[in-house]
């Protein structure tokens, strides 16, 4: 049965093309001409030269493995044997038996010759004597083939996350290549990679437990990893340790397997960070103790001289602080002088414009630059993000000529203001594409490199990040979700995929409106929108169709499913949660209810699921994975986590024997009798008849005897759920208004609650009936009129510039993107393409357009972000989101994820409108717009979009 069901899993897993991964070329169901690899009474013979590269060598013994583990056969490996069916792989110029072929014209390497880390897989007929079939992976170069070789591995059912995720090999008895099998492939971005890092304590104690340290037998499974997902790039664990000084066969296997090594941003000249702790001489100031630092350079790059490598220049501060000499221009460009001077008296066989260098512009660092500070052509620009994934600068087209080229340093991680975030994948898939696509369009193409922490729990966006970086024009707005799908049904197969991939998208949605250890319980509101109520109904969808999956999969997938889906969703939802309960029991507590005991239980609920989500996790695999997700994340205080998961206090109420009633009013925190004596009306927010249709009264306990009430409405316009009752604890009053009875205008009544107490409460409502009937558009309700940016009309998008709507991008729905060609200039405004908004006005007034955009950044030298806003026929006045580009500004955009930008609408009479957004500046993301009539309330997300 196991079998049966894993075969029919691999029917679905690779029954069609998917977006990203490999191609489709293995038979499902073979015909008489396809290769048979392990066929119903054969076996193919591998053949590798002996004298390819020893990476190589090591790549084809992992496909001998990976073909056992989903066949249960084992392929013979040849340097110099033959048979009818053969498996020949090597690199160009590398293997006798490939050159044969080349010069015997059966074999055609043009498409990759010269190329970087190109490959091509192709089935050949009758290649040699006695030969009568060959799949053939050859190379341009050794990470060539080996990315054929993985790409092979991957195609036939062993997924890159395999060892890393647990993630079960599809078995097949039977595995055929299909006849007409030809693949050339190269990637787009040149270097390729992740950064470990901030990796106490979750991946270090996890290290030290299974390998004792960051040695090579932990990096001979990071580095397999990356060769799957075609990476080659990467910026060591370096917290607490050294990469080649720890154990120097780090820096030996990585050479070997093609990993092209560096240290980070602010670690110079291959040597780590804390080598100059260990062996350095002296203060790590270079105005100072020049000839000390520069000595220990000059050991990096004589260590490193024969391993392929980057070699980063500049210099910060240890432990990634800025340097103690300040923003001294002269001082850094002696520095990289000097640097530039050790290379090349190591490097004394090329020129030094062939030694690879590159310059990281993070933080700080940027401002050298844009003060004017230059390096050398042929070193690399690395630009960087914000530390919250919004790229802060993108080369000129002046810069774009450099033959050092330009790269990107993104992250998935991060530590420092204004807050840290470690814990969780917190960065939506459409967001990274959004940024990255800028990264490509205006060149940046040389490096593209992500910090992603622990490694783990990031394997959904690595993955999707080092495969954008391979093919960039492989993924659009329109495609992205098709790979989440794509993704899902190679991990767990195609029937569940769909769901799956929402869930990811799902979850990721969520943390990207903020991330979780910055949700604090007034983050999200519980008094307007029903939004935090709304957020909280989301999350149990999704953690009910998690379960709901799970219970569906095979066994064998739930390890790889817990930890790629069920546990970053429940957990997510945790924290939210447990700052939800908080927020009520504060509520509650200030209110004297008797639910506050409630609220607080579940606070502790919560607190204890984080726990036991945790615990779960750690358990996997009888514990394979423990202390994967030790990162403190709950209890924040400041930027910095706190030192464990912090309970927070809680309210808890002592009832007395006696019944005592409380009324509240949704919308406000005070309750009766407190609010009479503090002087406060209770009352429910109007009523339009296009707006919120419902509002609460809830009448509750703060005894703990039962009582009776009755609730009278003073108008027959008022419809009220319950007119009386008994109660112990709460019993909420459903208002709805009966506009067939309400006069046109404003209507004003009130609700008498009685029961306990003297006099009763009076919730005053009010309903305004308009004198006219909406014909078009959005219709202003509750005080304002809030827009979906993706509900526009797009028009006049041409081929320089057009607004391009991004799936999944934003907090609520869809995001408009502002994507232009290079270099856009359009000083007519009304020439622009445009989204276009009927609204329809019952008020006139000078009112605020609140518009809400993505947190990016002017990457385009002193052009700010712009856009145009018109209503009718009126001019565009043009707004600029970054007018405030303070730092308290940026910090507020990064914690909320979003930007808001205030201009002014004058609508000097109600009825129908258009609402124009001119599209100015490139890389501006809109996700929503909101016309506060006078009636909008605070939330954090805003209110749902208005009615049509």
């Amino acid at each position: 049965m196991k079998v049966a069901l894993l075969l029919c899993l691999s029917c679905l897993l690779f029954s069609q093309g998917v977006l990203g991964l490999p191609g489709n070329y293995l038979a499902q169901t073979p015909g008489n001409t396809d290769f048979a690899l392990v066929g119903k009474n054969s076996q193919a013979l591998i053949q590798v030269a002996a004298q390819d590269h020893k990476g190589l060598l090591r790549a084809v013994t992992s496909l001998q493995q990976d073909i056992v583990k989903v066949s249960g056969k084992t392929l013979a490996i040849s340097h110099n044997e033959q048979a009818r069916q053969m498996l020949i792989i090597g690199s160009l110029g590398n293997n006798p038996l490939i050159e044969q072929l080349i010069n015997s014209g059966k074999l055609d390497v043009s498409a990759i010759t010269g190329k970087w880390e190109a490959f091509q897989i192709q089935v050949i007929s009758q290649p040699l004597p006695g030969v009568e079939q060959a799949l053939v992976i050859v190379g341009s170069d050794k990470r060539g083939a080996i990315y054929g070789v993985f790409d092979l591995a991957e195609t036939l059912g062993v997924s890159p996350w395999h060892w890393w995720a647990d993630v079960p090999v599809t078995q097949r008895e039977q595995l055929y290549i299909k006849a007409d099998t030809l693949i050339t492939d190269a990637p787009k971005v040149k270097y390729r990679g992740i950064f470990l890092n901030d990796e106490h304590p979750a991946l270090t104690n996890w290290v030290q437990e299974k390998f004792g340290d960051y040695n090579s037998q932990f990096y001979l499974h990071v580095f397999e990893l990356l060769q799957r997902l075609k990476a080659n790039f990467l910026w060591p664990a370096m917290w607490n340790n050294a990469f080649a000084d720890d154990d120097w066969q780090n820096a030996i296997l990585a050479d070997e397997m093609g990993i092209v090594m560096s240290n980070s941003h602010h670690e110079p000249m291959m040597r780590a960070d804390k080598e100059w702790n260990r062996y350095g001489k002296g203060p790590w100031e270079y105005s100072t103790n020049r000839d000390n630092i520069y000595r220990f350079w000059q050991e990096g790059a004589k260590r490193h001289k024969d391993l392929e490598s980057i070699f980063t220049l500049g210099m910060r501060g240890q432990e990634d602080e800025p340097m103690s000499e300040g923003d001294n221009v002269e001082l850094l460009q002696q520095i990289v002088a000097d640097q530039r001077q050790i290379l090349q008296e190591t490097f004394t066989d090329r020129p030094i414009k062939s030694v690879p260098q590159v310059w990281a512009l993070y933080k700080e660092v940027q401002g050298f630059y844009e003060r004017g500070m230059r390096v050398p052509d042929d070193v690399t620009l690395l630009w960087a993000d914000d530390n919250y994934g919004n790229i802060r600068r993108l080369p000129t087209a002046s810069e774009r000529n450099r033959a050092g080229s330009a790269g990107v340093y993104y992250h998935f991680d991060y530590v420092g203001n204004p807050r840290s975030y470690r814990w969780i994948n917190t960065v939506p898939m459409a967001k990274i594409w959004e940024q990255m696509n800028l990264a490509w369009q205006f060149q940046a193409d040389r490096i593209w490199i992500v910090n992603v922490g622990d490694l783990k729990p990031m394997e959904f966006p690595i993955d999707f990040f080092l495969r954008m970086a391979w093919n960039p024009d492989a993924f659009n707005a329109t495609n992205l979700a098709q790979f989440a799908t794509d993704w899902a049904a190679q991990q767990f197969g195609a029937e569940h995929a769909t769901t799956i991939a929402e869930l990811i998208q799902g979850y990721t949605r969520h943390n990207g409106r903020r991330k979780p250890e910055a949700v604090e319980p007034d983050t999200y509101s519980i008094f307007h929108y029903g939004e935090a109520e709304r957020i909280s109904r989301e999350l149990a969808s999704l953690a009910t169709m998690t379960d709901q999956v799970q219970q569906q999969l095979a066994p064998e997938l739930h390890d790889a499913f817990i930890q790629l889906v069920a546990h970053p969703l429940k957990a997510s939802q945790a924290v939210f949660e447990h700052n939800r309960a908080v927020a009520m029991n504060r509520l509650h507590g200030a209110q004297g209810r008797v639910t506050t005991n409630y609220w607080a239980e579940q606070v502790r609920f919560w607190f204890d699921r984080d726990a036991e989500l945790t615990n779960i996790y750690h358990s996997l695999g009888n514990g394979r994975w423990n202390h994967m997700m030790s990162q403190p994340h709950i209890g924040f205080t400041y930027w910095r986590n706190p030192p464990a998961n912090l309970m927070p206090v809680v309210s808890v109420a002592q009832p007395m024997p006696v019944a005592d009633m409380g009324v509240a009013a949704e919308g406000s925190p005070w309750s009766w009798p407190i609010s009479e004596y503090q002087g406060k009306q209770l009352a429910l927010e109007s009523f339009y008849p296009h707006g919120q249709q419902q509002r609460l009264i809830e009448v509750f306990n703060k005894g703990s005897e039962p009582f009776e009430f009755n609730a009278v409405a003073s108008a027959d316009w008022i419809t009220l759920s319950h007119s009386s009752g008994r109660l112990e604890i709460a019993q909420p009053i459903t208002v709805t208004v009966d506009w067939a009875k309400a006069q046109t205008g404003l209507n004003q009544a009130e609700v008498h609650i009685t029961g306990t107490g003297w006099g009763g409460a009076r919730v005053q409502v009010s309903a305004v009936k308009p004198a006219t009937t909406p014909t078009q558009g959005f219709i202003e309700a509750d005080g304002y009129i809030a827009l979906e940016a993706a509900s526009g009309k797009v028009v006049g998008n041409t081929a320089n510039a057009w607004w391009q709507e991004i799936p999944w991008h934003g907090r609520n729905h869809s995001s408009m993107s502002a994507m232009t060609a290079l270099d856009y200039q359009q000083n007519d405004f009304r020439k622009a393409p445009y989204l276009e908004y009927p609204l329809y006005f019952h008020s006139s007034g000078s009112f605020t357009l609140h518009s809400i955009v993505a947190p990016t950044l002017d990457l385009v030298p002193g052009r700010g972000l712009r856009f145009a806003v018109a209503l009718n026929d009126s001019t565009p006045q043009l707004v600029d989101v970054l007018a405030d580009n303070s730092y308290n500004a940026w910090e507020q955009s990064v914690l909320d994820g979003v930007r808001i930008s205030n201009s002014t609408l004058e609508v000097t009479q109600p009825g129908a409108h258009t609402l124009r957004i001119y599209l100015v500046d490139p890389a501006l993301v809109l996700q929503k717009l909101i016309i506060d009539t006078g009636g909008l309330k605070p939330s954090y997300l805003g209110p749902p979009e208005s009615r049509q």
